[in-house]
């Protein structure tokens, strides 16, 4: 099975669609040979005997007023009872069926009786019907029969081939209304491979429009995002550069003795200042690599948040000491699933957003399968929520725009939810997860 679904695989859709076709048809051919065949052949005889029996009261009306019957398509005998004789004299090639024919079966079957006769291999069709003391003979012609019964077989073949000529037409066209949008879409991921510039527009409603949108929305944001890494990069550019210059321009200063910045503590502090700076640009840019190719290796809730909680706050408050952490929301006891560095950088990162907005206060909330951290900055602007977890997106007050994104593919990798939302009176980051998920993961 596997083997021919391969196979299958291997075809065109329109070589599929011929093979379907052609297995369809061959199957409407056994079918009309083995099956409709034996039902033509009864309808016939049931035909012909209804024909035999007008034929027959025909033939006796004309008797009883006197008249020749001429029938081109029977031949009709009547048997007298008490003579055994048959009038008019039979034809010759009628003998041989009526020798083998018994006409008082039609007495013992209350006047009408139907046989079948066969003679040379062939069936032979005779009715028979008593009129007072005599029997009506009749036998069907065979050339007749044989030729209703093409006629009829003929007919049905016929509306069963315009019935499937007109079903391939109709299958041929809705194959080509599929295979001719796969086409454009197709062409148009070449020429996007390509560099081109070029428009998809396929207007659809079904799964293959649902495609078709899809496809042309991933380009858009690619390019978006190229863009925007194009951007970065220029930025990260102009932001390296200046620390670097500032570094060198200072170490070649003191080296020939003269100090920039007054003195050459502070000269020196200068350099420092710039070197961390440089530092902490060049370790967002590793980390969020080194997130990248974060894989759950870890099994059920094993972590313990509130150390994790602590060592972060700890790390991060030296960076606004006018900021008051609000910890009595932390609940101990709490688990969550995954490795403590990836958590650990998820915590700073998003302490560290909350400083750059926060005015009076940080509050932090943990509990189970929740944690929340929240500042009472301004509000963010509409347009920047929905653009809150892409890399390379920056707030106003946002460094490179990565730190975010990097909490987004952790929480993405442990199975957790991430928002941001505005409240009344300032932002909330919120990290949760969902009963189903924890109990997926912790089995």
């Amino acid at each position: 099975m596997k083997r021919i679904r391969i196979w299958l695989n291997s075809f065109s859709l329109i070589q599929q669609y011929l093979l379907v076709v052609s297995l369809g048809v061959l199957v409407f051919v056994v079918f009309i040979f083995q099956f409709l065949y034996a039902n033509v052949n009864s309808f016939t005889n049931a035909q012909m005997y209804s024909y035999l029996h007008r034929s027959q009261t025909s033939y006796i009306n004309a008797l009883n007023i006197g008249i020749n019957f001429d029938d081109s398509n029977a031949s009709h005998y009547y048997f007298d009872t008490e003579t055994n004789a048959y009038s008019p004299i039979p034809k010759l090639e009628d003998l041989n069926y009526l020798s083998k024919i018994d006409p008082l079966h039609a007495s013992n079957a209350n006047g009408q009786y139907d046989g079948v006769l066969m003679v040379d291999g062939d069936e032979v069709l005779y009715s028979l019907k008593t009129n007072k003391n005599r029997v009506i003979v009749s036998i069907i012609n065979n050339e007749y029969r044989a030729d209703f019964k093409n006629a009829i077989a003929t007919g049905i073949v016929n509306v069963e081939l315009y019935f499937v000529v007109v079903l391939f037409a109709i299958l041929m066209v809705w194959v080509y209304s599929l295979i001719q949008p796969l086409n454009y879409i197709r062409n148009y991921i070449q020429k996007v491979k390509d560099g081109e510039k070029v428009d998809l527009q396929i207007r659809r409603n079904d799964e293959i429009g649902e495609v078709a949108e899809a496809v042309v929305r991933m380009n858009e944001e690619l390019l978006g995002q190229q863009r925007i890494r194009e951007e970065m990069i220029q930025n990260i550019s102009h932001d390296l550069k200046t620390p670097i210059a500032t570094i060198k321009s200072y170490s070649e200063s003191i080296k020939d003795g003269v100090y920039p910045y007054d003195t050459l503590e502070k000269s020196v502090d200068v350099i420092i200042e710039h070197a961390e700076r440089l530092e902490k640009k060049v370790y967002s840019l590793i980390t969020y690599n080194k997130i990248g190719y974060l894989e759950d290796t870890t099994v059920g809730d094993n972590l313990l948040m509130l150390p994790v909680i602590e060592k972060a706050i700890l790390s991060c408050q030296v960076l606004r000491t006018d900021i008051e952490f609000d910890t009595s929301e932390l609940v101990g006891g709490v688990y969550f699933h995954g490795e403590e560095e990836a958590w650990r950088t998820v915590v700073e990162n998003l302490i560290e957003n909350a400083l750059r907005y926060a005015k009076t206060k940080i509050s932090i909330t943990l509990s189970e399968d929740l944690l929340e951290v929240y500042n009472d900055g301004e509000l963010m602007p509409k347009e920047r929520i929905e653009k809150l977890f892409k890399p390379y997106e920056k707030g106003n007050k946002g460094n490179f725009g990565l730190g975010l994104s990097i909490v987004k593919r952790v929480c993405d990798t442990y199975g957790y939810n991430v928002v941001g939302e505005n409240k009344t009176d300032g932002v909330v980051f919120r990290i949760y997860r969902n009963t189903s998920t924890k109990t997926k993961q912790t089995i």
